[in-house]
């Protein structure tokens, strides 16, 4: 995870295109199309906004990267945008959907796992962390396809009672540079996947090469998840739940490289188990 969610590339870098809209419409109309929630986990507080001419004057805010939204439209989804919510909020709102996607952000406070802060732990909001916490347990209640990424996915793991390593360098040292320099979404290193795992069923291969901006990564497997990804220096790239429910989280950020086919391939899947969802549990498009 980071404090700063590092896949706001701007448009150009994953599609290519210089200018124009923000998303294509889709060639078939999206009607049917499964409503895909995906959480927004950077705050941004007033004093760091600078506000645009003539834009409401600055204020804490809430922000995500385009790129989350525009990888899901692209697999086939209609994404809509899931703010921090209180409890008795996320019941309701995710009876409407057919999946959700946990979006990367900030890092987690480690009590959430029963630890002490790290002097490299970055900017933390219980009240975020316990929102992400309540739609991850919500959308498990309901068996609603999930897909987590990079903070998302270790909100995952942390949910269903595992830990976190909070400052990768510490653990596995410095070789894999884990949190890469410079901005964009390039790949930066490769993992091993699982062959017979899901994961790799959806991104086409056993070795793919990634992009990375965590300084933090699953320690403690959270209950009903199991690795399926690695890193050279053994840590944790990917984890999901066997059976039939969708249930992926990966650490690299996967929706700033969807204009690759692997990563492409893997909100595909996601989009396709939403789709595939029974009646009555997951919300489509009339």
């Amino acid at each position: 995870m980071t404090s700063v969610d590092d896949s706001r590339v701007e448009i150009s870098e994953i599609d290519g295109a210089d200018e124009g809209p923000f998303f294509r419409p889709a060639k078939n109309g999206y009607s049917g199309a499964p409503l895909i929630g995906v959480t927004t986990s950077e705050v941004r507080l007033a004093s760091t906004v600078d506000p645009t001419p003539r834009s409401d004057p600055p204020r804490t805010e809430m922000a995500l990267g385009l790129t989350y939204l525009k990888a899901i439209e692209l697999a086939g989804g209609l994404p809509v945008v899931i703010p921090p919510l209180p409890a008795q909020a996320v019941g309701p709102l995710l009876e409407g959907l057919a999946g959700v996607c946990l979006s990367g952000g900030p890092d987690i406070h480690p009590s959430a796992y029963g630890r002490d802060p790290d002097p490299s732990l970055g900017p933390t909001w219980d009240q975020l962390d316990q929102a992400e916490f309540d739609i991850a347990s919500a959308a498990d209640e309901r068996g609603l396809p999930l897909l987590a990424i990079c903070r998302g996915a270790q909100v995952l793991n942390v949910a269903r009672g595992g830990t976190l390593f909070q400052h990768v360098p510490d653990q596995f040292g410095e070789e894999i540079v884990h949190r890469q320099r410079g901005i964009g979404p390039r790949p930066s290193h490769r993992i091993e996947i699982e062959p017979e795992s899901r994961l790799a069923k959806a991104v086409g291969a056993t070795s793919i090469e990634v992009n990375s901006f965590h300084h933090q990564a699953p320690d403690r497997i959270g209950q009903d998840l199991k690795p399926v990804a690695w890193a050279p220096d053994g840590l944790i790239e990917g984890l999901e739940q066997p059976g039939e429910r969708f249930v992926v989280g990966v650490q690299w950020h996967a929706e700033a490289l969807a204009d690759r086919s692997e990563d492409a391939g893997l909100f595909r899947a996601f989009v396709e188990a939403a789709r595939a969802a029974p009646v009555g549990v997951a919300g489509t498009t009339a």
